[in-house]
C-alpha cells in the first residue's frame, strides 16, 4: 500500500520493484494505491496487479481519511491478505490501523521519517504523535537506512525490537549504460524532483560560480518548482548550460552519457537516484544528509557536503572537473559498492526475510 498516484517518486517505484520481484517469486500481490495517475500507469505498464482507493489522499483531512480508513476495510476484507506491507505516512497510518482492526499482521516503510530536518515545528510534534501511534499497531518497521533507524530511536517512533534496516536497491543495468567518467567535457546530471526537500538553488548557485570551467547539467524530474529553478538559471547566466529532461521513467541513457553526479538536498532517507548513479559507473557529489554517507563514501566513491554549502559544493564539483583520474577511480568504486550492497535482488531477499519473521510471529 502507498498513499499518492500523481506523482512518482522512489517510495513509488520501490513499491513497483518490490511488488514485481514478490510476483515473480510466486506470491500473490496487489497494491493498494490513492487515486489514479503516474504512479498507476507505472504499475501497468509493469504489469503489477493495483487497486485504486477512492478515498486516499496525501493532505489531511479527517472526513476523507475516516472514509479512506472504511475504504480500505471492505478492500482488505475482500482480499483476504497474510500480510499489509504499508509505504509513506499517510498509507502507514491508516493501512496499519485497518490491518489490526482485522488483526492482518502489517509492517511500514516509512521513506523518510516526518522528523529531523524533513519537519519542524507543530507539524513536526503532531506528526511525531501519530507515528508513536501507529507503530503500536504494526510488527515491524522497515527503514532504508541506519540513519533512519537511529532517527527513529531518538524521537521514539517505534521500539527497538520493530526496527529493520533494508537499503534501498536497483535493478542492474546492461554494460552499454555505464558511464565514462574520465571523459572530457564533463556533463553533471541531477536526478531530483523540483520541490523540497531537493535544492536545485544551492546547485545553481555554486555551477554559477564555475562558469569559467567547461561543463553542462542534465536536471531529470519534474516537480511544482521547475519553473522557479528556470528562472534562476536564467538570472545566473548559465541557462544555456542546462538541459531540463524532465521525468525520465527510465534515465539509464543520460547517467551513461554523463561524467558526474551531483545531488544538492536538504534531507534525505537513502535515495534511489544516488544509487542509479553508482549502477552507471558515476563518481556523486553529495549532500552529506540522512544515509547518503551510507552508500556514497567520501573520498572514495564521491564526496559529500554539508546542506546549503554553496562554497562546498562548488569546491568539490571543481575538483572533480579538473580531474578525470580521480572521476575514473570514483566512478569504479561506486559501481563496486553498488554490486556487494545495492542491487534491488539484495533488498528483495531482505524485505522477504522480514516477510517471514512477521508470519513466523
Amino acid at each position: 500500500m502507498v498513499t499518492r498516484a500523481d506523482s512518482v517518486g522512489g517510495a513509488s517505484i520501490h513499491v513497483r520493484d518490490l511488488a514485481g520481484a514478490m510476483r515473480d517469486r510466486g506470491h500473490d500481490v496487489v497494491v493498494l494505491v490513492g487515486g489514479r495517475g503516474p504512479v498507476t500507469d507505472l504499475f501497468e505498464n509493469s504489469g503489477v496487479a493495483f487497486r485504486s482507493l477512492r478515498y486516499l489522499r496525501r493532505s489531511l483531512n479527517p472526513l476523507r481519511d475516516l472514509r479512506a480508513y472504511s475504504e480500505l476495510i471492505a478492500v482488505l476484507r475482500e482480499l483476504r491478505p497474510d500480510l499489509v506491507s504499508t509505504h509513506t505516512a499517510k498509507a502507514g497510518w491508516i493501512g496499519r490501523a485497518a490491518a489490526a482492526k482485522l488483526g492482518i499482521p502489517s509492517l511500514y516503510t516509512p521513506h523518510g521519517w516526518p522528523a529531523g530536518s524533513r519537519f519542524a515545528g507543530p507539524s513536526a510534534a503532531i506528526f511525531v504523535l501519530a507515528e508513536r501511534a501507529a507503530s503500536r499497531w504494526g510488527a515491524a518497521v522497515i527503514c532504508v537506512s541506519e540513519s533512519e533507524k537511529h532517527l527513529a530511536l531518538k524521537h521514539r517512533l517505534a521500539r527497538a525490537d520493530q526496527l529493520y534496516v533494508v537499503h534501498n536497491g536497483v535493478r542492474d543495468v546492461p554494460p552499454e549504460f555505464r558511464a565514462s567518467p574520465e571523459c572530457d567535457p564533463v556533463r553533471i546530471c541531477c536526478t531530483a524532483r523540483f520541490a523540497p526537500p531537493k535544492d536545485h538553488a544551492t546547485l545553481l548557485v555554486a555551477l554559477a560560480a564555475l562558469r569559467a570551467r567547461v561543463w553542462s547539467l542534465d536536471l531529470i524530474g519534474e516537480g511544482p518548482e521547475r519553473s522557479r529553478v528556470r528562472r534562476l538559471a536564467q538570472r545566473l547566466g548559465i541557462a544555456e548550460r542546462i538541459r531540463f529532461r524532465g521525468y525520465q521513467p527510465e534515465p539509464e541513457p543520460v547517467l551513461a552519457a554523463a561524467e558526474l553526479f551531483v545531488l544538492s538536498t536538504r534531507s534525505e532517507a537513502l535515495p534511489r537516484s544516488v544509487l542509479e548513479a553508482m549502477r552507471a559507473g558515476l563518481p556523486v557529489v553529495a549532500t552529506d544528509v540522512g544515509g547518503v554517507s551510507e552508500a556514497v563514501e567520501h573520498e572514495c566513491s564521491g564526496l559529500l557536503v554539508p546542506s546549503e554549502d554553496v562554497q562546498a559544493l562548488a569546491a568539490a564539483i571543481d575538483s572533480l572537473l579538473v580531474d578525470p583520474e580521480r572521476r575514473r577511480r570514483f566512478g569504479a568504486a561506486g559501481r563496486e559498492a553498488f554490486e556487494r550492497q545495492f542491487r534491488l535482488e539484495q533488498t528483495v531477499e531482505r524485505t522477504l526475510a522480514v516477510y517471514r519473521a512477521i508470519m513466523d510471529a
